[in-house]
């Protein structure tokens, strides 16, 4: 579903990201890992097509994101880790706005809005202005647009930072459930617990390289290391 290939991104003399290959399959919930500044967020901007490579490509679904964006973004959804949403809109508008943009039946907005707001416990505060809501809330508010508007892929950026213990669980089951129906979800983290109890597979980068690839049991066998995801992690970033 998303295949990544050669890619390179070059900021002056930096490299940010070097000559990264990857592929994560349909139904896959793939955790990237990497201490700050290592490239993630580099790389999942490149995915989502906000920034472009200095060279490699990247396809969704088979459509290549810098030779057709518009149909590779029409598919894919990105949730960074700082929430963007309308302030002057209520969280009812923002639904409804995203729904709209993103051409989903005005029927399926009615139903399924008014669940999503219960699902993510947002009744209460859904004719209320954006610029009123926590960042939880927004987080919350951003999930849900997504789900309403049933990508093929979905990209996050940190997506449990200012969620509480309750919506996290929920967050955990929703993500499942869309792995279920198919959705590849890429994953940027840095709980590492989280990704070794959630994800089917793990990347490490660091540095700009990725430094290890597969299941916590092979990145296990093949650095020949033992414990558990974190203390993989440490070791491999270990002059961090």
């Amino acid at each position: 579903m998303i295949q990544i290939q050669n890619l390179t991104k070059k900021f002056g003399n930096f490299t940010a990201v070097d000559d990264l290959n990857l592929q994560v399959e349909s139904g896959e919930l793939f955790g990237f890992l990497g201490p700050n500044g290592a490239g993630k967020t580099t790389t999942v901007k490149i995915i989502s097509g906000i920034m472009s490579p200095t060279s490699g490509g990247v396809y969704v679904d088979g459509v290549s994101v810098a030779r057709d964006p518009v149909l590779a973004k029409s598919r894919i959804a990105y949730i960074p880790d700082e929430p963007f949403v309308y302030p002057h809109l209520t969280g009812w508008e923002f639904l409804r706005l995203m729904g709209d943009l993103y051409s989903v039946d005005v029927d399926a907005q009615l139903k399924e809005i008014p669940a999503l707001i219960e699902t993510f416990e947002l009744k209460e505060v859904a004719d209320e202005l954006l610029q009123s809501y926590s960042h939880g809330m927004k987080q919350k508010l951003l999930i849900a647009s997504v789900l309403l508007r049933k990508p093929r892929v979905i990209l996050f950026d940190e997506p449990t930072v200012g969620l509480d213990p309750k919506s996290i669980k929920k967050f955990k089951d929703l993500i499942a459930e869309q792995t279920r129906k198919g959705v590849s979800v890429f994953m940027c983290t840095h709980i590492l617990d989280m990704a070794e109890k959630l994800c089917n597979r793990v990347g490490i980068i660091y540095r700009g390289k990725l430094a290890a690839c597969g299941t916590t049991e092979e990145i296990k066998k093949h650095a020949g290391l033992d414990g558990n995801l974190e203390d993989i992690f440490l070791k491999i970033t270990a002059d961090e």
